[in-house]
């Protein structure tokens, strides 16, 4: 028998009282039974976003929440500031194309975050941009963007700002309407410790009046439809019932542990993984690096996907490795969601096990030794 730890972001672990939640018996959605879940949930949610405004529950992964924020506000040939630095950044960018938009790409190199300024003088130059559509986390680079800063220069602006933090909300703060976020995008499977399967938007006033003079290309994920029926806490379409039963479970668990609290963990959490990664003498790879997840860079003439299967064949842990340029160069260790002190100590060992296997010159424990200082002292 081997036990599996999960490390990877998204899915990520999910606490035994949520999939209990996805076992229970099934029951119709158009009752008043599914609209307390759904009601609890959406409550639940506004308090870990720290919003008022609208949030909309859909059944669809993180992606299907972007589409969302893509096809209700930009109209065709709208143009739009689209944040690059990563993978995901890119998908604004390709999303913003699919839907007959314009992207004004703005390119960062990977590792670092973009410089509000540098929005703001795109800005400037192009008065009649409706959206800038920026990553709280970028997942594929481990980098937290400073979505506060870009927020005060977007607010004075005719333009809205939405952002991914599809692997940001829940373990990096957001404070969405403090910020002046207009739309955040967030799916399930990764701070909120549920399965793939629900996305998530919220909606401000700025961005309802977008949305009210775009000429949408929206059917499933129309946002004025997923909002009056949300009033009645419900959905327009069938929900994903189960899943929205789960989620009222994993909120409430989030609530009750305290929303500040939990970001403290997350905090922690990461510390203790970044200092055990340079106890060893790997490189951190960002350059502002992420409470969700980090990514560790591999030295000249070690492979990360060997490294990768090693951890995992050998000692049942999985992390997940780059994507682009960085495949084979970058491990990326989740530490968000349903995570603790202990899993990240059985991380940092298998990593410091595969990497003796590799013939790997460091410390053995030195990992360990920075990791459960972080855990202990801190």
């Amino acid at each position: 028998m081997r036990k599996h730890y999960l490390a990877t972001p998204g899915p990520s672990p999910v606490p035994e009282q949520v999939r209990l939640a996805l076992a229970e018996e099934m029951i119709h959605h158009r009752t008043a039974d599914f609209r307390s879940y759904t009601a609890s949930a959406t409550a639940n949610l506004k308090k870990v976003f720290k919003t008022e405004n609208d949030v909309l529950i859909m059944a669809a992964s993180g992606t299907g929440a972007m589409e969302a924020a893509v096809s209700n506000v930009i109209s065709r040939g709208d143009r739009a500031i689209t944040v690059e630095g990563g993978k995901f950044g890119e998908r604004w960018t390709e999303l913003v194309m699919a839907f007959g938009g314009e992207p004004l790409v703005m390119e960062v190199e990977w590792g670092r975050g973009p410089d509000p300024a540098e929005i703001g003088a795109i800005l400037k130059a192009n008065p009649d941009v409706k959206a800038v559509y920026a990553t709280l986390c970028e997942t594929s680079t481990a980098t937290v963007q400073d979505i506060e800063a870009i927020g005060k220069i977007v607010a004075h602006t005719e333009a809205i700002l939405v952002v991914d933090g599809i692997s940001g909300a829940g373990a990096v703060d957001i404070r969405t309407d403090e910020w002046g976020v207009d739309i955040l995008c967030v799916g399930s499977q990764k701070a909120l410790m549920m399965p793939p399967g629900l996305a998530f938007v919220t909606v401000s006033d700025k961005a309802w009046g977008r949305i009210d003079k775009a000429d949408r290309a929206a059917y499933y994920f129309d946002l004025k439809k997923a909002r009056k029926n949300a009033a009645k806490n419900d959905t327009p379409y069938t929900p994903a019932v189960s899943m929205i039963r789960a989620l009222a479970r994993a909120t409430d668990m989030i609530v009750k542990e305290g929303v500040e609290e939990v970001l403290s963990r997350h905090s922690k959490l990461a510390r203790a993984t970044r200092a055990a990664v340079e106890a060893i003498g790997l490189e951190i790879f960002s350059k502002a690096p992420a409470d969700a997840v980090t990514a560790v860079l591999m030295p000249e003439g070690l492979d990360a996907e060997k490294l990768r299967k090693l951890m995992d064949e050998r000692f049942g842990v999985s992390v997940a490795g780059g994507q682009a340029h960085l495949k084979g160069r970058v491990i990326r260790i989740a530490h968000m969601g349903y995570m603790g002190a202990l899993d990240i100590v059985a991380v940092v060992a298998a990593l410091e096990m595969a990497l003796a296997l590799m013939g790997f010159d460091f410390k053995a424990g030195s990992g360990l030794a920075a990791c459960q200082k972080v855990l202990v002292d801190e």
